[in-house]
């Protein structure tokens, strides 16, 4: 059977979900006729361009450059704050509507998800059709336009939703990957940053058709694994699934964006560290076990990513989740500048299930399980920094 997915991405999310709940208060002017951006507190660090208006990008404001820089391009731009709780508001509303065609849903991000439209063909006449419909009764409903892009994998889908904005529907199938995706330039292909597309460009590859011509072993030889990676995404290769289970099963995640942008190991290390310890608590508080691991990434340039495995046995002692919270990171990150890091717990289960264990085994898992709640229960009481075990930080 052909894999069928969407990618539906909110064009401008944050500036357009203002702008409707501006108008929905009373608001006169749509902000995104003016010149307008979402910012955030300058008096922090996060002073900075959230979202743009398309006015005000013609006057060369970008995402990410700060408040002071944007009012130095065009002195009459709007500012305006963030409302992270309406944002979820519209965003859930978008997803529950979205639901109602496939059941198989991954939210990416907050304003964006894959749908797996796999084997609903006898549904559905036609799915570029049905992407349309979509599109214009999201618009019609809540006020804010999409893009859908259409391909055989996630990897295409996504590259096809960036095509063209707003409030568009583009396709990018295996037998379009020659003509729509390879002529592009290279920075331009999905997940590569600022750095590496800089090293591919100095390595002779302009073109995303380039890299995707070239031997992988030169990839490999300058990039390690991650150059087979990128060669494979050149050439519109994604096996990964549209994982639902975040959907399925309630989820715990925490995220926080690091006080200046860093690739030092041993600072990331610890940002986990610390993170494992929250999202494994309110695991355990919950008496849930997690079957799947993920680390959320969001790099210098505001490029998102984020990787997982599955395992085999339920976990939810802090050392097992920090283990596969590593294993995920040398596999998901290539040392690039991180401005945000996050950890994600999911498809949780009030059931542990031991695979292929010994009993022996299995009573030291029970055993590890009651330090762990032990140590929680110090810690509740005289705060999470009474007991850090250094020893996990020194784990390769």
């Amino acid at each position: 059977m052909e894999r069928v997915i969407f990618h539906i991405d909110v064009n401008n999310a944050f500036l357009s979900w203002t702008a409707v709940k501006l108008l929905k208060d009373g608001y006169k002017i749509d902000i995104r006729t003016i010149p307008s951006v979402i910012g955030g507190d300058e008096e922090k660090r996060h002073g900075i361009v959230l979202a743009k208006s398309p006015v005000a990008k013609k006057f060369g404001i970008v995402t990410a450059e700060t408040l002071y820089q944007a009012r130095k391009k065009c002195p009459s731009v709007k500012v305006y704050p963030p409302d992270y709780h309406y944002y979820s508001e519209m965003s859930k509303k978008m997803f529950e509507y979205i639901s109602q065609y496939s059941p198989d849903i991954e939210k990416f991000s907050i304003d964006e998800c894959f749908v797996d439209m796999s084997g609903t063909h006898y549904l559905y006449d036609n799915l570029i059709d049905l992407a349309y419909k979509i599109k214009d009764e999201i618009h019609s409903k809540f006020g804010f336009t999409v893009n859908v892009g259409i391909g055989n994998n996630k990897l295409c889908a996504k590259m096809a939703s960036d095509f063209e904005k707003p409030d568009k529907v583009h396709t990018l199938f295996d037998n379009e990957i020659k003509e729509k995706m390879w002529p592009l330039p290279v920075n331009d292909l999905l997940f590569v940053g600022k750095k590496t597309s800089a090293k591919l460009i100095q390595m002779g590859f302009n073109t995303i058709g380039d890299v995707a011509q070239a031997n992988p072993q030169l990839l490999t030889k300058e990039f390690k694994t991650y150059g087979m990676e990128i060669w494979n995404r050149a050439n519109g290769i994604d096996d990964s699934i549209v994982d639902s289970s975040t959907h399925k099963h309630k989820s715990i995640s925490v995220s926080w964006t690091l006080e200046k942008d860093s690739d030092d190991i041993d600072l990331i290390k610890k940002v986990l560290l610390k993170q494992v310890d929250e999202v494994g608590r309110s695991l355990r508080r919950q008496n849930m076990y997690a079957t799947v691991v993920a680390v959320t990434i969001k790099t210098y340039d505001f490029v998102s990513f984020s990787k997982q495995i599955s395992l085999s046995n339920p976990i939810n002692s802090n050392d097992e989740i920090y283990d596969a919270v590593l294993n995920v990171l040398y596999k998901a990150w290539n040392f690039e500048l991180i401005r945000n890091i996050g950890v994600r717990l999911s498809n949780l289960t009030e059931n542990r299930v031991l695979q292929n264990e010994l009993f022996e085994e299995n009573n030291k898992s029970d055993n590890k399980e009651k330090v762990q709640k032990a140590i929680d229960k110090i810690k509740d009481k005289y705060g999470s920094d009474i007991i850090n075990p250094a020893s996990l930080l020194d784990k390769k």
